[in-house]
């Protein structure tokens, strides 16, 4: 089976959700993640719907309202911010949701996690809720984790897993073991480059220090059967032809690094 590179909405920002299916469609790319957020197109499964059928480039993944920047998108309560991110996905046939681990402030949230998760998977079972490692935040000098119980989801464990590459180089820890430690759990990709400084740079592929390509080229080998989608930084494109351009080398990168772990075909002539 080939791995479907999807274009994650947040990597046209600060263009809103609809451009994000117009370039997919333009470069070639497989699907779409949406990033649910403030834009209220990216909240609407009947608009969402629309658009898919329009550029012919469905929705393969929901990332759920978890950023600091989303928190009273559709409800303050999480619990339901995550219930309507599963009702959309099953909506839009897209079969993973994207989650983050619960701030340190939401107490109670944090307390029933793994619970509530395990809940809402048996209510809604064409949907995975794929929790996405994070990272430490670095300010002045000082280094503290605003997540509970922590930024790296495999030591709770959970059913499945996003790997984050850049967020793998924010944390400064090494994502070929982040992958193993994920196992067969591994169910979805953020592909996005880092220099390891500290900080999420969501860079294109190849720009950064990580090894974005050889980890592309495992995933055949580790069983994977979900999709790889681009999430990078285009905010400060001059253009929305330096944009296109990014994510168009962001498209082949991805490919070319993923064909180079797939299995080679069979030779007819030695069928048999």
């Amino acid at each position: 089976m080939t791995t479907r590179v999807l274009l994650s909405s947040s990597s046209v920002f600060p263009e809103p959700t609809a451009a994000a299916f117009e370039l997919a469609a333009a470069l070639g790319y497989d699907g779409v993640e949406v990033m649910v957020w403030t834009d209220a197109v990216s909240q609407d499964a009947g608009a969402l719907r629309g658009l898919a059928k329009h550029y012919g480039v469905p929705v393969l993944s929901v990332h759920s309202p978890c950023l600091l920047v989303t928190q009273r998108v559709w409800s303050s309560d999480p619990w339901e911010r995550l219930r309507r991110s599963a009702i959309l996905a099953e909506s839009l046939e897209a079969p993973t949701v994207v989650v983050h681990p619960p701030f340190t402030w939401q107490r109670d949230y944090a307390r029933s996690f793994v619970d509530g998760l395990d809940r809402l998977a048996a209510g809604h079972t064409g949907v995975r809720f794929a929790v996405e490692n994070m990272y430490p935040v670095r300010m002045a000098g000082r280094k503290f984790v605003p997540y509970q119980p922590g930024w790296d989801p495999t030591d709770t464990g959970y059913d499945a897993y996003t790997l984050d590459i850049s967020h793998c180089a924010a944390a400064q820890t090494d994502v070929l073991a982040m992958a193993d430690r994920m196992g067969s759990g591994l169910a979805h990709v953020h592909l996005g480059d880092g220099t390891g400084e500290g900080r999420d740079e969501h860079l294109v592929p190849g720009r950064g220090t990580q090894p974005c390509g050889e980890l592309l080229a495992s995933l055949a080998g580790r069983g994977f059967t979900g999709s790889v989608a681009l999430e990078v930084s285009t905010r400060r494109a001059r253009s929305r032809a330096d944009r296109e351009e990014d994510l168009r080398a962001a498209l082949a990168y991805a490919r070319e690094h993923l064909a180079a772990g797939s299995p080679a075909p069979l030779d007819a002539h030695t069928v048999g």
